[in-house]
């Protein structure tokens, strides 16, 4: 069993701002990044529990260069840094993988239950639809690994993302870590996070890998939503790329490759 670990920092335990995640300014970074690391470190004791053979963590949090690999157990390998792929927060999975896990996820752009809420640059982007419907990081990249062949198992996050998980498909595992009001979080122990994972974690790929596997819709209408109209004119010069008003662009194709090469290249 070959199972992928996507990670990201938002969606951990107690953590309820952007500046105690940003190693340039913030003096509570270093609690964040061994937070996260153990997050992902009990998602990666409970795939070794369950009888995983080969574990990969991709650091997918800003730089990519937030996972401590010495928390992590040491049959574990850790992408760190950015792979410069379309695959992007999953870069590094390939179809060999059995499964992916989501761990330290958020929700979306515009969402009001995470105050860290937003899709892949909040200084960018103020929402992004997938045939209408609003989308997240944990979609796209759910989609990128279905494209592939690689159902979602597990996910952890605040406690919206993992109601979104389960909309997506009703047998995909998933542990809240935190519900957000305002400016602020109302969050499990850190402890009881790091409890829950590796306990689901175990459970997840205890269970029938097929019945997670979402389908992927026939067609793509991607639709971007710029905070700043002069990203939107940038944007509206990549091919087959669609200028809809000041601040968004459309895109559509059949192929989700195309929808991740379009994302990397416009955001």
């Amino acid at each position: 069993m070959k199972i992928f670990i996507g990670s990201d920092i938002e969606g951990v335990a107690s953590l309820a701002s952007f500046e105690e995640i940003s190693s340039e300014s913030s003096a509570t970074y270093d609690r964040a990044a061994i937070q996260m690391s153990k997050e992902v470190s009990a998602a990666c004791r409970g795939a070794l529990k369950a009888g995983a053979r080969e574990v990969v963590v991709k650091d997918a949090h800003s730089s990519g260069m937030n996972i401590i690999q010495d928390y992590l157990p040491k049959e574990v390998m850790l992408i760190r840094g950015s792979t410069k792929t379309p695959f992007s927060m999953i870069g590094g999975i390939d179809k060999s993988f059995d499964a992916i896990m989501f761990i330290g996820y958020h929700d979306s752009a515009g969402s009001k239950y995470n105050p860290m809420a937003h899709t892949i640059s909040g200084r960018t982007v103020r929402e992004i639809k997938i045939n209408g419907q609003n989308v997240g990081e944990l979609h796209i990249f759910m989609y990128a690994a279905a494209y592939l062949g690689v159902p979602t198992v597990f996910v952890s996050g605040d406690n919206e993302i993992c109601k979104k998980a389960q909309l997506l498909n009703k047998n995909i595992l998933t542990v809240g870590t935190k519900e957000g009001s305002g400016s602020s979080v109302k969050s499990i122990h850190p402890v009881l996070a790091e409890e829950l994972i590796e306990k689901n974690v175990i459970d997840a790929l205890n269970g029938d890998f097929k019945e997670r596997l979402i389908e992927l819709p026939e067609k793509f209408s991607v639709e971007i939503s710029y905070n700043k109209h002069y990203d939107a004119t940038k944007a509206s010069n990549y091919p087959g790329t669609v200028y809809l008003d000041e601040h968004t662009i459309r895109f559509e194709t059949k192929d989700y490759y195309e929808v991740l090469r379009f994302l990397y290249f416009v955001i």
